[in-house]
């Protein structure tokens, strides 16, 4: 007898289904099929995620272990190792891009007011890009280096939610500079990196787009100062100077003036030198605005340890992507109702909690604040939290 909803269907409720629709119909994605659709598809993927599945079959095993709760788990077609490996070579992967698209615009309305460790009112981006190595002979799309293939995924992460604005997945050749190239830039928000990514002609265009950036300098940068500004050494700054670059490429491709920084960070022992175009904000906010981009790397991580997007279900370049955005869909969906139903459980408490209850038929609020204090004092203390507020 049915008493209720499964918890897999109650997270499968904060996906908008007309907006899933309508990424279906762009992309033709019920063009000619008959059975297993794209709903379907993207409801065995997203199992896969929660559930931590490690192939086709694992997949199709379990699902079919629950046969009598299939359609209570929202599935409408039978479920076979061929067909689902079908789905993920032929599905045009950008109904999984553009529906994660969508997610993210209702992530940023539920976390835009959170609070940010630096006192400023602009949007602050980080960009940076993390690498998956892959066997060459089996991905053989996915050049990198001779003997080693690897795909790349560039993301712009919103430092105020934790939240990617941008994600671009390439092969292993395209170089981290080419990511400057999918920047929209907004007036007024700081856009922060490393070292890999300076062209001053792309930064250039950065400037006149009345944005800023946050870098660091190379060490054989070639520039002259025109003028520096007091600072007080005590709390780290050692010069703030205006300059401008004298190098034969560099002074044509950035012909205007440059903010050179330079601040000793006694934590590690180093000093660091920043460039910037913003010559309003105080030196030690820029360098607190530099220390926040390592939330970019914490979020690689994070979904390295948590998502499956390391072992792929498939070879092909469709399969791959499909996977990788179907995954950001998932962690968009459990941040979602992270907010949505004020829980102050870590995402990573969350996503264990359901992994081991989506077959249970209880309202989901109950099953995720019903932990126990000593289950959530049995945590790491060095775990990577996200959204943990």
């Amino acid at each position: 007898m049915n008493t209720g909803r499964t918890i897999f269907s109650q997270i499968m409720d904060h996906i908008p289904m007309h907006e899933f629709h309508r990424c279906v119909e762009r992309y033709h994605g019920s063009y000619k099929v008959q059975q297993f659709s794209c709903w379907d598809h993207f409801l065995c993927m997203a199992f896969a995620q929660l559930t931590y599945r490690e192939s086709l079959r694992d997949i199709v095993h379990c699902l079919g272990a629950q046969q009598s709760k299939m359609y209570h788990l929202g599935f409408r077609s039978p479920i076979t190792k061929s067909t689902l490996s079908y789905a993920n070579n032929t599905r045009d992967w950008r109904i999984y891009a553009d529906l994660a698209a969508v997610l993210t615009k209702t992530a940023k309305e539920l976390y835009r007011d959170e609070p940010f460790s630096v006192e400023i009112t602009n949007a602050v981006y980080a960009l940076d890009s993390t690498t998956i190595d892959l066997c060459l002979s089996m991905f053989p799309w996915a050049k990198f280096r001779q003997k080693k293939g690897a795909v790349k995924i560039h993301t712009l992460l919103d430092l105020r939610d934790n939240i990617p604005s941008i994600l671009a997945i390439s092969n292993g050749k395209m170089h981290d500079i080419n990511a400057l190239d999918l920047l929209n830039a907004q007036a007024g928000a700081f856009y922060i990196f490393d070292r890999a990514y300076i062209d001053f002609s792309r930064l250039h265009n950065l400037s006149l787009s009345c944005s800023y950036f946050v870098t660091r300098a190379k060490s054989n940068m070639q520039f002259s100062r025109l003028y520096s500004q007091r600072v007080n050494r005590s709390l780290g700054t050692i010069c703030d100077q205006t300059i401008r670059l004298t190098g034969f490429s560099t002074s044509k491709d950035y012909p205007d003036t440059l903010r050179r920084i330079k601040y000793r960070d006694t934590e590690h022992e180093r000093s660091l030198v920043f460039i910037t175009n913003n010559f309003f904000l105080p030196s030690l906010t820029i360098a607190q605005l530099y220390k926040c981009r390592w939330q970019v790397e914490l979020f690689f991580k994070w979904i390295k340890q948590h998502l499956r997007i390391k072992n792929f279900y498939g070879t092909s370049i469709n399969a791959v992507k499909s996977q990788i955005w179907i995954a950001l869909s998932v962690y968009l969906i459990v941040a979602i109702i992270k907010k949505r139903l004020k829980l102050e459980l870590s995402l990573y408490t969350i996503l264990q909690i359901l992994s081991v209850s989506l077959f249970e038929k209880t309202p989901i609020y109950q099953a995720l604040s019903d932990v126990s204090p000593s289950f959530q004092q049995c945590e790491i203390d060095n775990q990577l939290y996200l959204f943990n507020l």
